[in-house]
């Protein structure tokens, strides 16, 4: 039996039924919540189109939200036109979008993709890549609040690498999801984004359809279609073997046949190969040669233009209206023109109709058709477009249109599509220097390399040292992904020193910004590594404070401060140039400033405006999807969090930005979560899997960086002596030590390695070895004079020091750390005199203190030293119940960060908005948490999470600001 079915167009569909059957399974698996991606591939002209077409007409589509989109070739290097042809059909590309509902809350991000230019009332700025992935993500989360939702792409190999870069988002994103993405591809093109699309076949969700050619039994059945008498098996099986089996050519075979008055018999065998498989072309070819000139004319402008008005069509033809009209008639009754709609039958037909005109008179009238479009108004994109399609170097108005299209581009954030246009622009102006900055500003996100070569090329090519000066600041921070901190201080250090002596004592306000700018960018990028940030500290160091009436002096005064601080300076000092550098008046604070800042106010024990900071940063990350931010700011507050003793809550903040950088491409080039997870895990008896985790950093020459480095040299190093490797341990402390000495980094609390030795080297029976360091930290401690630093100096002579002189100055460790936010460290110098005076023959007052030690352990979620402290309690003679976590310590990190906001108030989308993770997620971590917990609804859950002996952690602001949305 052979399959067939008649879709809605009227068209049969032959041979799929196997196929067709696949992709509804597909449907009804994403309807019950099982996202998937189907890849329909096959040669043009296999039948990709009509099989989508079927589906569409299914009984599994009707139950879903299906957007239907096809790709041309023409707009095959706009940024994010596929995307706007899927959403075409639901009125979001037009100038009214941002009205829809659909655009609520974090979903309103995408309308630079959606729509073809800025509204009047928005600015043509530069868009990020991330808020606009994110704020689609969401555009497609609130379609499929409403029921399941299928993304069905035809053509997808002329796809842009946005819009593919998107669909590979949203994917990794689906888990649980109702969403089913069908992308229909023609191989043997090649893709219009290579990269893009292979990332999303390496999906696991992935299935491919290959269609194959059509049988001999299905051929023989659509010649009974075409065909009024009996067709002959001989006839069937020729045609197919001729055509391939290709569905396309067969039809258009059976039609030339018929027209012919050829009969599906034996003797019809012959005519099969006289007309053969380039039915196609001869047909087209056939129908121009018997037609009047006007009609090739029209049919080549429609293959030019596609679907476009018929004014137009005639406009670029030559060819009056009616006459469009009258050729558009008879190239449908050709089949030639597709019978549902004003475009050409299949791009095959396309390719047929333009290789008739010729080279040089296609490339005049793709010229000629940019500048009818441009004339008509259309957006310059579309216009670009048809200019990239021009061969050779491109004409001076024809630059105008690229550039303009280039800045559409960078605006909806699609640095793909700016570079395609700018690219052809520098074929014509080699040496154009604002070409080259504004095409390196494209490329430094998806191809920081060629960002940097390009930015080198434009230094060369200016002499003027004000006009060089900010491209010697894009150079610096294109500079810090590729870890070229170096030539970044190198060149900015060149253009500062050539622009103080140029601009004098007294610069005017102009000269005074820029030199700002240039000295923001040189504190920033050789604070990066070790290599850099000792001649950078040294420079600024002789530089007067700056005002801090700009963004950029703000930025300037927060590294300075972290510079002073890192180098154990004034604690004091830091604390007012911090809260100075925060308490703006009038001028924005940046994510660098509060995250730099909060670094400065910890690392003073001022951890309450440290951690303040920390959610300011956090509320500005979420508010402009800014997720690397986002991350750094919760690792950053994880581990203030640890170091006031709050570790169920820095466990959940750390275990959160974990969570986010998986579903990330830059997770090999982040460390700080991974650290700020392992470190808590260590104090929450859990050594294994932090080494575990921390065993899977992959960032490459981490030892060169300067702050990132040395925490993670400290928790591999208090990994591997919970872990009872004690030898390994202090090898790693004392090379923490060098490398901190090496890149002048004198904070006693910065990384208080010193203290980690002089345990190890207690516990090692061997305290005398580490005196040196000792007395070196102690000299540090003295001069940042915090309490935490002299709790900390005094508990490292303390355990080096045997008797009632180490006694007396573990008492003091305890008397200064009880004084400082240091809450862990306070129940470990504790723990530390209850073991000194037990030694000392003092069991009474040794459980006094073991006792404080484990109970103040405990309340911290310091499980391992609670643990520790009873066992020692025990052996005193003292009595305590076992050390049991919590209901709330069953969670993990991320559980409670999702419980903890449920807690106060927010609802399940804010949730997932905030923490960039889908509405699923949250409820299926809060399903854990109830199960969990043994509680039912979530007004349950904050007198379950609340531990009144540790201070609440504080709602990030964006809790509170965005309540009440939905």
């Amino acid at each position: 039996m052979v399959d067939e079915r008649t879709t809605a167009s009227g068209a049969t569909l032959v041979g799929r039924t196997g196929e067709l059957a696949a992709l509804t399974g597909h449907a009804e698996s994403a309807i019950a919540g099982h996202s998937g991606l189907v890849l329909l591939t096959g040669p043009a002209g296999i039948g990709k189109t009509s099989l989508v077409r079927a589906f569409l007409e299914s009984d599994a589509c009707r139950r879903m939200t299906v957007l239907y989109g096809t790709c041309r070739e023409v707009a095959a290097g706009t940024g994010y036109g596929g995307v706007r042809a899927l959403f075409a059909a639901l009125g979001l590309t037009d100038g009214n979008a941002g009205h829809s509902p659909l655009l609520r809350g974090s979903a309103a991000r995408a309308l630079p993709a959606l729509t073809s230019e800025p509204g009047p009332d928005e600015p043509c700025a530069t868009a990020a890549a991330y808020p606009v992935l994110h704020g689609l993500y969401w555009l497609a989360a609130n379609l499929m609040g409403r029921g399941p939702l299928a993304l069905v792409l035809d053509d997808a190999h002329w796809c842009d690498e946005r819009s593919l870069r998107w669909i590979d988002f949203l994917l990794r994103r689906a888990d649980h999801l109702p969403l089913l993405v069908v992308l229909a591809r023609r191989t043997g093109a090649e893709p219009a984004a290579p990269g893009a699309l292979a990332d999303i076949l390496g999906q696991p969700r992935t299935s491919v359809l290959r269609l194959d050619p059509l049988t001999d039994t299905d051929v023989g059945e659509m010649a009974r279609l075409v065909f009024p008498t009996p067709v002959a098996p001989a006839f069937a099986e020729r045609a197919a073997a001729v055509c391939g089996g290709n569905p396309l050519t067969v039809a258009r075979l059976l039609r030339e046949l018929r027209a012919k008055g050829v009969a599906p018999d034996e003797r019809g065998i012959q005519e099969i190969a006289e007309v053969g498989q380039y039915v196609v072309a001869l047909s087209v070819r056939a129908l121009f040669d018997h037609r009047p000139g006007w009609v090739r004319d029209v049919a080549t402008a429609i293959a030019v233009l596609g679907e476009e008005d018929a004014g137009h069509i005639g406009a670029l033809a030559g060819v009056p209206a009616a006459r469009v009209a009258e050729a558009v008639a008879l190239l449908r009754d050709a089949e030639v023109m597709a019978p549902d709609r004003q475009d050409l039958a299949h791009d095959v037909v396309r390719s047929a109709v333009l290789e008739t005109a010729g080279a040089p008179a296609l490339a005049t009238l793709r010229a000629r058709a940019a500048l009818l479009l441009s004339d008509i108004g259309r957006p310059a994109e579309e216009v670009a477009n048809q200019v990239l399609l021009v061969p050779g170097t491109p004409e001076p108005w024809m630059r105008v249109v690229l550039r303009e299209a280039a800045a559409q581009a960078e605006h909806r954030g699609a640095p793909e599509a700016t570079a395609r246009y700018l690219y052809r622009v520098l074929e014509a102006e080699r040496d154009s220097v604002p070409v080259r900055v504004q095409l390196a500003r494209a490329l430094a996100e998806i191809n920081p390399v060629e960002a940097v070569r390009l930015l080198e090329h434009a230094l060369s090519l200016t002499s003027d040292v004000r006009a060089k000066a900010p491209i010697a600041v894009q150079y610096g921070m294109t500079c810090l992904p590729v870890q070229r901190s170096r030539s970044a201080v190198r060149v900015l250090t060149e253009v500062l020193d050539a622009l103080e002596a140029r601009t004098g004592p007294e610069p005017d306000p102009a000269d005074a910004e820029l030199l700002t700018l240039v000295r923001s960018a040189l504190l920033i990028t050789g604070s990066d590594e070790k290599a850099t940030i000792d001649a950078v500290r040294e420079r600024f160091a002789r530089m007067p404070e700056p005002p801090g009436d700009t963004p950029a002096q703000r930025q300037i005064l927060a590294v300075m401060t972290l510079h002073s601080a890192l180098g154990g300076g004034s604690a004091e000092r830091t604390v007012c140039r911090a809260r100075h550098t925060l308490n703006a008046s009038g001028v924005a604070v940046d994510n660098w400033s509060l995250l730099l800042s909060s670094v400065s106010l910890s690392l003073a024990d001022e951890t309450e405006g440290a951690l303040e900071a920390l959610d300011r940063s956090l509320r500005l990350s979420q508010e402009n999807a800014a997720v690397w931010s986002y991350v750094m700011a919760l690792s950053s507050r994880a581990l203030v969090l640890h170091g006031i003793g709050a570790m169920a809550d820095a466990l959940a903040d750390a275990q959160t930005s974990l969570e986010i950088i998986g579903e990330e491409r830059w997770v090999s080039n982040v460390t700080m979560p991974q650290t700020a997870l392992a470190t808590v895990l260590i104090d929450r008896g859990e050594p294994e899997r932090a080494e575990e985790l921390l065993g899977r950093v992959t960032r490459p020459n981490i030892d060169g960086f300067a702050m990132e480095y040395h925490w993670y040299l400290m928790a591999r190093a208090r990994a591997r002596w919970a872990l009872g490797d004690g030898d390994t341990a202090l090898r790693l402390l004392l090379d923490c030590g060098a490398s901190l000495a090496e890149a002048g980094l004198a904070n006693p609390v910065f990384v208080p390695w010193w203290v980690e030795a002089a345990c190890a080297g207690a516990a090692g029976k061997d305290p005398g070895r580490m005196r040196d360091a000792v007395d070196h930290g102690t000299e540090l401690a003295r001069r940042w004079n915090t309490p935490r630093a002299l709790g900390l100096a005094a508990l490292a002579r303390g355990v080096i020091t045997s008797g009632a002189a180490g006694v007396e100055l573990l008492t003091e460790a305890v008397d200064r750390l009880s004084a400082s936010p240091a809450r862990a460290e306070y129940a470990r110098a504790e723990l530390l005199l209850g073991g000194a005076l037990l030694e000392h023959g003092d069991p009474r007052g040794a459980r006094e203190h073991l006792r404080t030690a484990a109970d103040l352990a405990q309340s911290c979620g310091a499980l391992a030293l609670a643990r520790d402290a009873r066992r020692r309690l025990v052996a005193a003679g003292g009595r305590m119940r076992e050390i049991t976590a919590s209901p709330a310590d069953l969670l993990t990190g991320t559980e409670r960060t999702v419980a903890g906001l449920a807690a106060r108030g927010a609802g399940n989308r804010e949730i997932a908005e905030s923490l960039f993770v889908t509405v699923r997620t949250v409820e299926t971590h809060l399903t854990s948490v109830y199960r969990k917990l043994g509680v039912s609804q979530r007004t349950e859950l904050a007198s379950v999470l609340h531990t009144p002996s540790v201070p609440d952690p504080r709602a990030p602001a964006w809790v509170s600001a965005s309540r009440g949305r939905y």
